[in-house]
């Protein structure tokens, strides 16, 4: 059983989700806009939030990024079909997964399920890893490089590890998705929009990334120090 924050100004959509999360066994707290949202999550830190992007007053994604300045909660978006720039930058800003509206009830609760599980088994995904002044502990869940902590979410992190831990091999997107997500399906992009953002935190200069390399024509490959 989880705290779950659910933020949709549709009345009706939110009625549903809460239903089925609250039959799933998940405690749940309702929003209806950013503000809402925000002055919850300052009062009781839910365990997840599942925030629709098409919000009145401060945009799904404003709400995203300033979730982000409190807490690295998990965070599934709602957006709607066809709205791949939202998508992509609420991925940016550090929501962990998205579904796509319209949508069905119980796909939501499954997403809200995996996420909630990878979140709460990631001490179980392997040992700690090091590569030079990088340093990577699942089961503290931090890393650091060079002695500083790296602020990284779950899917980050996940996606971290992985490639640490195999390193000079290379991973498609569609491998990366499964192998580290648990995706039998999904946008191929997110695996795009993740790697540009690690690349953002452990390499030098991310528009030459020395460390996690494009593969063409394949996929990406950590190269050890």
């Amino acid at each position: 059983m989880a705290d779950v924050l659910v933020v949709d100004d549709d009345e009706t959509v939110r009625e549903v989700v809460v239903s089925y999360l609250r039959a799933g066994g998940h405690d749940v707290t309702e929003a209806t806009d950013g503000e809402a949202a925000l002055a919850a999550m300052r009062q009781r830190r839910a365990d997840i939030v599942v925030l629709d992007l098409m919000l009145p007053g401060i945009g799904g994604i404003e709400v995203c990024r300033r979730l982000r300045d409190l807490t690295e909660v998990p965070i599934i978006m709602l957006t709607a079909l066809g709205a791949e720039n939202d998508r992509l930058t609420g991925l940016r800003m550090g929501a962990d997964d998205y579904v796509t509206k319209p949508f069905s009830p119980r796909e939501l609760v499954l997403r809200v399920d995996s996420v909630l599980r990878r979140a709460g088994q990631r001490s179980a995904r392997g040992v700690r890893v090091v590569d030079g002044d990088l340093v990577v502990e699942p089961r503290e869940h931090t890393a650091t490089l060079d002695g500083a902590p790296l602020t990284l979410t779950v899917r980050e992190f996940d996606l971290l590890h992985f490639l640490v831990a195999n390193p000079r091999t290379a991973w498609s997107r569609e491998e990366l998705l499964r192998d580290v997500w648990g995706w039998s399906f999904g946008d191929q992009s997110t695996v795009t929009v993740h790697v540009r953002r690690l690349r953002e935190k452990v390499e030098v200069d991310p528009t030459r990334p020395q460390r996690l390399v494009t593969v063409w024509g394949v996929g990406y490959r950590w190269e050890p120090s």
